[in-house]
């Protein structure tokens, strides 16, 4: 006291109070059993282990904290709550437990901003298992959950951001699930099995010395489904959907830049792969490789020389050449409608590894178009046999049926709508069929007078 008293009265409270401070801390350092890591914010550069912190924290929320903030965005579909200054929230992992402490204060440098950071405080001696476990456990942990919670967004090269980068992008809106998917139960356990197998296997990729990407060839009619199972793939796994329009892209290294600038966890769609053959220039004769790609060339336009147009080869060089890895955990995606008129070389396994065939409307794709749109599920209402029936003996999509189902929201009229649009279409494959019988027998009999004559 009388140490305290005379340094009261000696020393200016200006100073007195920074010193009392580092005593404090230089006591509470040398005597306590506790160890404190601050993880600030850092401003402009954000830090990892913050963010993931922050994210994870979240979820650890319990009664004993009591001032939480509580915020929402209308793009946010449920409400975001946040720790606010001082606030604790304890934590258990592995058998012990830690204290996080969120602090806010202003800048001394600049009042207007803010320096945010968390404190976690732990015993000292588990110092080794907070940094070698706990906190790679926490990075771990919030980047699953910012998977969780982000939003699947769509990118296209028509609509460039308004920065001048090549893809601009907005919020997948599609709802398609596997679980409303009109495709055979099968079918759709093959392609999640495939889809979980290929995310779980990063070491396997990296042992064999392959880029870690996938390729999907999915063809079939018009309105069988293929944009819907894409969306529902990019919805199962939260992967960015790049939409690439082949006919926005003038060279081959035109296509590097625009996927180069293509993010990881992503999937690349190049529909309608067969109508893209006009832009696609290949070459027979330049001694390409034995794929038959052929190479890129300079040609000349009144003695000035043009660049390269876009060649199969360099659409390959990018599935798997040198190029393909060039980024992680990637889905490449063609579609068409016309799978025997794709080259050969874009068939081979290591470019399109899985050919899915979306075909015409079955009894069993019916069944969850019915339990979609109408709420019917157990198959029994009297039409059904007859709709089953009919499916089997005709050639209808799933998007012309379901056309009808969203017609009437009462089944009946609904159900009698299909079947209205099954018999026309059975009626007019008779037709077609007898008129496809006559042409043959004409021509039949066409060659047998040419031969007697």
């Amino acid at each position: 006291m009388l140490i305290r008293s005379v340094a009261h009265s000696l020393i200016p409270h200006e100073v007195l109070r920074p010193v009392l401070s580092f005593a404090s801390r230089f006591l509470s350092s040398r005597f306590s059993n506790t160890l404190t890591l601050v993880v600030e914010e850092n401003g402009f550069i954000r830090d990892e282990l913050y963010d993931a912190a922050e994210i994870y924290l979240r979820t650890k929320i319990g009664p004993a904290v009591g001032r939480l903030r509580i915020r929402k965005t209308h793009k946010q579909k449920e409400f975001t709550l946040s720790l606010l200054n001082d606030e604790e929230i304890v934590d258990r992992y592995d058998g012990f437990d830690v204290r996080w402490k969120y602090i806010c204060v202003r800048s001394s440098n600049c009042p207007t901003r803010e320096e945010k950071s968390f404190q976690l405080t732990f015993p000292k001696k588990l110092k080794e298992r907070v940094i070698g476990s706990y906190l790679p456990y926490v990075l771990a942990r919030g980047e699953e959950i910012r998977e969780e919670k982000r939003a699947v967004r769509i990118y296209s090269t028509d609509c460039p951001d308004k920065q001048g980068a090549y893809w601009g992008s907005v919020i997948l809106q599609h709802p398609a699930s596997f679980d409303t998917l009109a495709l055979d139960s099968d079918l759709k356990r093959m392609i999640i099995g495939d889809l979980e197998k290929f995310v779980e296997r990063k070491e396997f990729y990296k042992k064999v010395g392959r880029a870690w990407k996938r390729g999907y060839l999915l063809y079939g009619p018009p309105g069988t489904g293929k944009s819907t199972l894409i969306a529902a793939m990019a919805n199962y796994l939260k992967f960015d959907i790049y939409d690439l329009e082949l006919s926005s892209v003038y060279s081959n290294s035109d296509l590097k830049r625009v996927l180069l600038s293509t993010s990881n966890r992503s999937i690349l769609v190049i529909e309608d792969i067969d109508c893209s053959s006009s832009k696609v220039h290949v070459r027979q004769d330049d001694g390409g490789d034995d794929d038959g790609g052929g190479g890129g060339y300079i040609g000349y336009y009144q003695g000035q020389e043009l660049e390269p147009r876009l060649t199969l080869s360099g659409i390959l060089n990018f599935i798997d050449g040198l190029w393909s890895s060039c980024g992680d955990e990637r889905i490449i995606v063609f579609t068409t409608n016309h799978k025997e008129r794709l080259d050969p070389a874009l068939l081979r396994p290591g470019r399109m590894d899985v050919h899915i065939n979306l075909s015409y409307c079955t009894p069993e794709a019916f069944a969850i178009l019915a339990s979609n749109y109408l709420n019917v599920d157990d198959g029994s209402h009297r039409l059904y046999g007859e709709i089953e029936e009919l499916i089997r003996s005709v050639d209808v999509t799933p998007a012309e049926v379901t056309e009808e189902l969203i017609k009437n929201e009462d089944v009946d009229l609904a159900f009698e709508g299909v079947i209205d649009l099954l018999r026309k279409r059975k009626t007019g494959a008779v037709v077609e069929e007898e008129e496809s019988v006559q042409r043959l027998n004409g021509e039949s009999s066409f060659d047998n007078k040419d031969v007697v004559n």
